[in-house]
């Protein structure tokens, strides 16, 4: 006689809510890797169409002085609205929920962006982008704790790789726009009020993403506990070291991933000549493909390993790959990949894409574990964010960074040693591997 089965937890079935959530956050997270590598791209042809004529007068030296000042100040705006719009949203996501939070702070993001459209001077495009950051930073909380905790905790590992293979998506698409049609300085305007469009995702989300029902039962529970700051909790006795430790592994991937990866365009296009104007568009392209491939293996391949580990070894990569780009000689000569792009080159940069970003499909998996659903999406706002300030100083460095460590390529070299920092550091976090989510 056979002994009844008896139904096992984990196989929930997958509904339309579930599916709902994750295409509701997936066209959210593209569109943040959008809203984040549009700037880099339109920075030059936007910030040159602003210069003063006195600046003009003192020559070319002078001009790109001035665009590359305010790139740094624009950029690092745009850095401290996200790790403050990550906190901010975060806790209006635990305060009002999931879904009406996410959407509020995708209709900032891209209104915001839109009005980058109107800008007549720097200032205005630094207000604007901070601002628009503030949404950005928060969605990316928001719609990881609402996908978390819609799907089956087997599915965990899938959902942390099309979180961060979205984001490079949108990337992607900003170079492969960018390749279609160049920015210039009559066209800079049109391409942030593409950045306007996932306003239109606000309506999909309002009126088919169900609420997350963990977050749901979590509310019932809280609505009688004694008043609490959230911020409180998540900095409290419980969750300290959780916190700290998993803001300076945060820190370590921002700054790592913006002194491998963001100045990629600017040495492309030294590299390049101005004979090929649109060679940083490809680097853009290539670099977010790879990136698309590391962001989907590293939550696969890593969900059975304990967590700082994993994290170790993605340093490890990082830090080999950024060495074989940065410190071995470059050169726009050599066999070009479809008449366009050096193919000795093009494969640098897809490794550099797989390797240094592998950690934002790492992130979504990890980050998750560590806080209860009551402070989930405050805990992550605050820890993924915060890595962001840690960048700022070397944002607006960068110019004096690149000049005396003598070009892009030697500055990126000794930026990404902050690879090695991570090893040590990643003891400092909490081990969650093999815990399902906290209720």
């Amino acid at each position: 006689m056979s002994a009844t089965s008896v139904p096992d937890p984990r196989a929930q079935a997958i509904t339309s809510g579930m599916q709902m959530t994750l295409v509701a956050g997936f066209l959210g997270w593209m569109m943040d890797g959008y809203e984040q590598a549009i700037f880099p791209l339109l920075a030059s042809p936007a910030l040159k169409s602003m210069v003063p004529a006195d600046v003009v007068s003192l020559g070319p030296a002078a001009v790109n002085a001035w665009v590359g000042g305010w790139m740094g100040w624009i950029t690092a705006a745009f850095l401290v609205g996200a790790a403050f719009g990550g906190a901010a949203f975060g806790w209006l996501g635990d305060r009002i929920g999931r879904v009406r939070a996410m959407s509020l702070s995708i209709l900032f993001y891209s209104l915001f962006s839109g009005v980058c459209y109107f800008a007549q001077d720097p200032t205005h495009l630094m207000g604007a982008r901070f601002l628009a950051a503030l949404g950005m930073g928060g969605e990316w909380a928001l719609g990881v704790a609402l996908v978390m905790e819609a799907w089956p905790e087997r599915h965990r590992s899938k959902m942390a790789a099309a979180i961060g293979m979205a984001a490079n998506l949108g990337m992607v698409l900003v170079g492969c726009v960018a390749i279609a049609y160049p920015a210039s300085a009559d066209s800079w305007r049109i391409h942030f009020l593409i950045g306007a469009s996932p306003a239109i995702i606000t309506v999909l989300i309002r009126l088919f993403v169900p609420e997350s029902e963990k977050w749901k039962r979590a509310s019932e529970k809280t609505a009688v506990a004694p008043a609490g700051s959230k911020f409180s909790e998540v900095f409290g006795p419980e969750y300290r070291r959780a916190t700290w430790g998993a803001i300076l592994m945060v820190s370590v991937v921002f700054v790592g991933t913006w002194g491998a990866v963001q100045w990629i365009p600017l040495w492309i296009t030294e590299l390049a000549g101005p004979k090929v104007p649109q060679a940083k568009a490809y680097a853009m392209v290539i670099v977010s493909l790879g990136a698309c491939v590391g962001t989907v293996l590293a939550p696969l391949c890593l969900a059975g390993l304990p967590r700082r580990r994993g994290y170790q070894l993605l340093c490890v990569l990082a830090c080999a790959s950024t060495a074989w780009i940065y410190r071995t000689p470059a050169s726009w000569e050599g066999q070009l990949l479809f008449d366009v792009f050096p193919a000795y080159l093009a494969l640098k940069i897809f490794v550099l894409g797989m390797t240094a970003t592998a950690f934002f499909g790492f992130m979504p998996l990890y980050l998750p574990e560590l806080f209860p659903t009551r402070v989930r999406a405050t805990g992550q706002g605050v820890c993924y964010n915060t890595g962001r300030l840690v960048a700022v100083p070397f944002v607006l460095l960068s110019g004096y960074l690149v000049q005396t460590l003598g070009g892009y390529q030697n500055a990126a070299a000794a930026i990404t040693l902050v690879y090695l920092a991570g090893l040590g550091i990643a003891y400092l976090g909490r081990e969650t591997a093999g815990q399902a989510l906290q209720d």
